[in-house]
């Protein structure tokens, strides 16, 4: 049972919620955004070197994981087994090659990706060592990356690749990290072409949500609505206050405010607003990559014809399995359908 502000109280069925998340796989979508990789790199360290007070490490093993906008993609890839494209720009260096083949790996086409020489291929190397009997920990992260916005000409190849191959797909999911790919003019033709063939678009930021307009949701965490807004979402009454303007101001059909162990809070341009819990709490938790997941799902559930509300339901739901496990992680249509047995959803009642 979910208590909505200004309106009446909704209610799910597990039979029906399961019927849904069967269909989520028939959904096809473009990812178009920064485009990332986490380099894992392990080893184990038993002494400090001679040359510098610094740990020797030992290499055991390499893992490479899909990030920022890769991660979004790939949790729809997991939950999807029709067509996921991606457009987005990886450099002329060793990572690219990496890069395309990891996103290739997890069933992602990588067609209408955009070389561009003069940038480096995103990428987050963490260098994490043990000792005999100790824990891992991360010993330091490096960054490769150039922030400044994509040059003309690969703007425009973007943008052609856009108006080449959205008639192909349902949605288009934006996936801002501020790396360069989501100029203005990249996304005003992303939100045209969605226009133009009746497309869901969805949004995931980490810049000025009002970048983005028309579009069919924005799923910004509590940090990046604040930041937007210019003011802390501190209790119930700026709470609802900074929804409600957030939809006036990005001229969206829906805002998605995810609040980490706060659950999240869905309001709509009919006046419904829709509060929901985070489910299966626990005290150990990575929110690592978890908006990835929430946007990813509810795209799905656009995509399946599903209401706002049991969109977020859905994302809420993947993003409790996601969080229980370290680093970017991604769930299934099993798993949904697994943990959404233990919940008990018909002695929910929310009030915000």
């Amino acid at each position: 049972m979910f208590s909505k502000f200004g309106a009446t109280v909704v209610t799910f069925d597990k039979s029906n919620l399961k019927s849904i998340i069967q269909n989520l796989n028939k959904g096809r979508v473009l990812v178009i955004g920064d485009f990332a990789i986490d380099e894992m790199i392990y080893g184990q360290t038993h002494r400090i070197s001679r040359e510098a007070p610094v740990l020797i490490l030992k290499h055991t093993h390499t893992n490479i994981i899909l990030g920022t906008a890769s991660n979004a993609a790939h949790n729809i890839a997991s939950l999807s087994s029709d067509r996921v494209a991606t457009i987005g720009v990886y450099g002329e260096d060793y990572y690219g090659p990496i890069l395309l083949d990891a996103l290739n790996k997890a069933r992602i086409d990588t067609s209408h990706m955009v070389l561009d020489p003069s940038r480096v291929t995103t990428t987050k190397t963490r260098i994490s060592g043990s000792s005999t009997q100790s824990v891992t920990q991360q010993i330091v992260r490096i960054d490769r990356e150039i922030n400044a916005c994509v040059n003309s000409n690969t703007e425009t190849k973007i943008i052609d690749n856009i108006n080449k191959c959205a008639h192909e797909f349902d949605a288009i999911l934006l996936s801002d990290y501020g790396i360069g790919v989501m100029t203005q003019n990249v996304i005003d033709a992303a939100i045209q072409a969605a226009k133009k063939h009746n497309m869901f678009i969805a949004v995931d930021a980490q810049t000025d949500l009002t970048r983005f307009q028309g579009v069919t949701v924005i799923t910004p965490n509590q940090p990046e609505a604040e930041r937007t807004l210019g003011y802390e979402l501190k209790d119930h009454e700026t709470l609802i206050k900074g929804g409600k303007e957030l939809l006036e101001k990005t001229s969206s059909e829906m805002i998605l405010i995810t609040r980490g162990s706060e659950g999240m809070i869905l309001f709509e341009r009919n006046g419904n607003i829709t509060s929901i819990p985070a489910f299966n709490k626990t005290d150990v938790f990575d929110v690592t990559g978890a908006g990835d997941t929430v946007v990813g799902t509810f795209t799905l559930g656009l995509c399946s014809g599903v209401k706002g509300s049991e969109c977020m339901f859905l994302g809420n739901l993947a993003a409790s399995i996601v969080v229980r496990h370290f680093g970017s992680a991604t769930t299934t249509i099993y798993e949904l359908t697994e943990t959404i047995d233990k919940l008990n959803i018909e002695n929910m009642s929310l009030k915000v």
